[in-house]
C-alpha cells in the first residue's frame, strides 16, 4: 500500500511539475589513507563506509561522483574502499565518475579507479602506481647517548627491520618480496579496471612515476580533462543537482591526536606529541608531490 501511495504521489508530481532535476551524490575522499585516524584528514574504510552507503542509497540519484584529493597511504584501506564502491555500484546499477583534484596518487589513484570514468585537471598529479616503505635507523644515535637497547622476541623474524638494530640484508630482501606482491596486486587492479584504455609502455606506467593530468590522459590512466561541475552538467544537463554527502566534523581532541575515551588531563597531554608527530608525517606525505 505504501509503495502504491508513493508511486501515485510521484506520478502526480511529474504531471504538474514535470520531471525532477537529475541528482548526483558527491562523495569527498580527501586526505591520507590509513586506519586508526592518525592524521588530521584521514580516509579509511571505517571513516567513509557510512558516506558511501548514503551516496548509493540516496533517492533518485543518477550517478555518484568521487572527489579525490589524496597522496595515498594504506593499500589495504584503499582496496577495501574501492571494493565497497564497486559492489554498491553494481548492486544499485549506478554509474560512478571520479574526479582527481590536486593529487590522486598511489592509494589515491586506487580510489580513482573505482570510477567508471576518471577526470582530472591538466595540472593534477596522477599515478604513482607502486609501493614505498620508509623509516629511520637510530642504532648509532642511542649508542652515542649511552642507551642500551633491550628487545626480547619469540620468533627469529619478529623484530625484522627494527630501527634500533643494524639493518640485515635478509630482512630487506623479505620486505622487497612483500612490496613486489602488493605492487602486483595494485597493477592487476589497474589493468582490470582500465582495460584496453591503458596505452603506452606498462613499465613506465607501473614504475611508481607520477604524471600530470595531460600525461595521464595519453597513458589512459584517466579519461579526460575537466572539472566535476562541467562534466556533470554536460552529462546530465544544466539542471543537475550535486548533493554533497556530509562528513562528520572532527572534534578538537581528534585534531590533536587524542584517543577516544582518554578523559584525564594527564593522558590528554601525553597524547599531544603523538598528534604532532602524525601531523608532521602527514605533511611529509603531501610534500612528496609538491603540495
Amino acid at each position: 500500500m505504501i509503495k502504491k501511495i508513493g508511486s501515485f504521489c510521484r506520478t502526480v508530481r511529474r504531471t504538474f511539475f514535470g520531471e525532477p532535476a537529475p541528482k548526483v551524490a558527491v562523495l569527498r575522499l580527501y586526505g591520507v589513507i590509513g586506519a586508526g585516524g592518525r592524521f588530521k584528514q584521514n580516509i579509511s574504510m571505517a571513516s567513509v563506509a557510512g558516506q558511501i552507503e548514503q551516496a548509493f542509497t540516496m533517492g533518485g540519484v543518477s550517478a555518484v561522483a568521487l572527489m579525490i584529493n589524496s597522496p595515498g597511504g594504506s593499500p589495504v584501506q584503499s582496496a577495501l574502499i574501492l571494493q565497497r564502491i564497486r559492489d554498491l555500484a553494481k548492486e544499485k546499477d549506478i554509474p560512478v565518475l571520479a574526479f582527481a583534484e590536486d593529487v590522486a596518487a598511489s592509494g589515491g589513484y586506487m580510489l580513482a579507479i573505482a570510477g567508471d570514468e576518471i577526470y582530472a585537471n591538466e595540472s593534477s598529479i596522477v599515478g604513482s602506481i607502486g609501493v614505498v616503505s620508509s623509516g629511520f635507523g637510530f642504532k648509532a644515535a642511542i649508542e652515542k647517548l649511552g642507551i642500551e637497547r633491550r628487545l626480547y622476541t619469540a620468533g627469529e623474524s619478529k623484530a625484522m627491520l627494527d630501527a634500533f638494530q643494524d639493518e640485515k640484508a635478509e630482512d630487506v630482501a623479505r620486505l622487497k618480496e612483500i612490496q613486489l606482491e602488493i605492487h602486483e596486486h595494485f597493477k592487476k587492479l589497474v589493468r582490470d579496471r582500465r582495460g584496453k584504455r591503458l596505452k603506452g609502455l606498462r613499465g613506465k606506467m607501473f614504475s611508481g612515476e607520477v604524471f600530470t593530468g595531460g600525461e595521464a590522459v595519453k597513458l589512459g590512466l584517466i579519461d579526460g580533462i575537466g572539472d566535476a561541475r562541467t562534466i556533470l552538467r554536460d552529462r546530465f544537463g544544466k539542471s543537475v543537482k550535486m548533493r554533497v554527502i556530509a562528513e562528520k566534523k572532527p572534534r578538537l581532541g581528534s585534531l590533536l591526536g587524542l584517543r577516544a575515551g582518554n578523559t584525564s588531563s594527564l593522558g590528554a597531554l601525553e597524547d599531544i606529541p603523538g598528534g604532532l608527530i602524525a601531523a608532521i608525517e602527514e605533511r611529509l606525505i603531501w610534500n612528496r608531490f609538491g603540495l
